[in-house]
């Protein structure tokens, strides 16, 4: 963060000073919410939590060497007082923000968000310092937090903004308002909170509605091959720029393909020139990605040359997203498992079917959550799904959703030869150290409530334990 003092800090944030006995000492280091991340020179915000109480841990992090407690109540050392540390977190971002100039990217969509940003983050760092949302901390808390980490030096800031409902993203652009604004699609994550497609299109089409308008440089990123996407353009002043394999997209790709082991390839276009791209990433689904990464890269002034030797090089910058280990026994274990909904389930079956030519595949899978009435069809339907696509064993993982994916695959055709149901994880690892041969490819995926990152882990330390894989 830029250096502030705490009597700055106290006037952005309305609060009042406690227990300071220099309110002219600066914060030279991160905001932090969890006090394991507390440095010299931080400012420690006290957020309290169903199991944590992070006023609890005042005296901790200042001995630490944070300068300060963002707080609700006075704690006994230094301590900037607030009637509430999230709207004062949300306002100290949006005047650290305004006062760097930094060019802001912003976007959301239900499928695809970390790994998008994770490339535009990797292809804009190439031009100049960046800052970008880590992991998926795309909520009111994680996005001022990130925003922070930025400092003079920072010419792009990358922001992932996730919602749950209207409004949650017209408030975050509040905090931290975009120049561009990228929507990649609309799916049926979460639809059970939201209640259709119609009401997650309104939601996420808040951020187009926030950018400024195309003379002052705002831009709306949206996807052509999205109906639901594509008519966001009626809802932004700013300058629109489709990508997609549409013709009608400014950025594209075309001979679309994928390498012998998953890897999508395709040609790059852009306005201003062409270029190939092969990617390290796995699965076709990354192709859309990409082209929404090059799509704000190109309106950043990157040339497609430049935008297609960074897409080339790229890899995964968040764990449990299609992380693939190679064992040493020839068996392949992809850990897709931080989170799952109906689109992203599909799309790792298809990777799965692409990567698995001429081997052995195994779809560990349990719940997506937040489906709501549409729970049951959309478990069925992935069942089904990977039936149709040869994956030669189902392994559905958990409860009463879990059921509805194995019954999917037994009514397509499985007969109950080709998939299976188990109780939960350990019973998953079980069957599969027991029947894997060398050669199999596993992926793992499930909501992140089902934890199945733990069957990813006990398959790959099995692996690197030199357990021999069954024949």
């Amino acid at each position: 963060m830029i250096a502030l003092s705490l009597a700055e800090i106290a006037a952005v944030v309305g609060g009042q000073t406690h227990d300071i006995p220099d309110p002219s000492v600066q914060v030279t280091g991160p905001v932090v919410r969890d006090s394991r991340e507390v440095v010299p020179g931080s400012l420690f915000a006290a957020f309290v939590g169903e199991r944590v109480d992070g006023h609890d841990y005042a005296r901790q992090v200042v001995e630490a060497g944070a300068v300060a407690v963002l707080a609700a109540r006075p704690v006994g050392v230094p301590a900037i007082v607030v009637d509430d540390v999230q709207t004062a977190l949300g306002a100290l971002a949006r005047h650290v923000v305004g006062r760097l100039g930094t060019t802001l990217v912003a976007l959301t969509g239900s499928a695809g968000k970390t790994s998008t940003k994770d490339l535009i983050a990797q292809v804009l760092g190439r031009k100049a310092p960046t800052v970008f949302t880590p992991g998926s901390l795309n909520n009111e808390i994680g996005l001022p937090l990130t925003a922070l980490t930025a400092t003079e030096e920072t010419r792009f800031l990358v922001l992932e903004m996730g919602a749950r409902g209207i409004g949650h993203i017209r408030y975050l652009t509040g905090l931290t308002p975009p120049r561009i604004g990228l929507v990649l699609n609309v799916g049926s994550a979460h639809i059970g909170e939201f209640g259709g497609r119609e009401q997650i299109a309104q939601a996420k089409g808040e951020l187009v509605e926030a950018l400024p308008p195309a003379s002052e440089g705002g831009a709306a990123i949206l996807n052509a091959d999205d109906p639901l996407v594509k008519a966001m353009a009626s809802r932004t002043q700013a300058k629109v720029v489709l990508f997609g394999e549409s013709a009608e997209a400014d950025v594209r790709a075309e001979n679309v393909r994928l390498t012998d082991s998953g890897q999508p390839a395709f040609r790059l276009h852009t306005p201003s020139g062409a270029s190939d791209v092969t990617m390290r990433l796995y699965g076709e689904h990354h192709v859309s990605n990409a082209l929404a990464a090059a799509a704000v890269a190109h309106e950043l002034g990157m040339s497609a040359e430049e935008i297609a030797l960074a897409l080339s090089e790229a890899g995964s910058l968040s764990r449990w997203r299609m992380e693939v280990t190679e064992r040493p026994d020839g068996v392949t274990i992809v850990n897709d498992a931080y989170n799952a909904n109906p689109e992203s389930m599909r799309a790792a079956l298809r990777a799965l079917a692409a990567m698995g030519k001429g081997r052995r595949t195994w779809a560990v899978l349990g719940k997506m959550a937040e489906l709501g009435d549409e729970a049951l069809a959309e478990h069925d339907a992935v069942g089904r799904l990977a039936v149709r696509l040869n994956v030669s064993k189902l392994v559905a993982v958990g409860g009463i959703e879990a059921s509805w994916l194995q019954l999917g695959a037994y009514n397509e055709g499985s007969w109950g030869e080709e998939s299976v149901h188990v109780s939960d994880a350990q019973a998953a690892v079980d069957l599969l150290r027991s029947e894997l041969r060398p050669g199999d490819v596993v992926l793992v995926k499930a909501s992140r409530s089902v934890g199945l990152e733990s069957v990813a882990q006990a398959l790959t330390e099995a692996g690197a334990e030199g357990e021999v894989a069954a024949r």
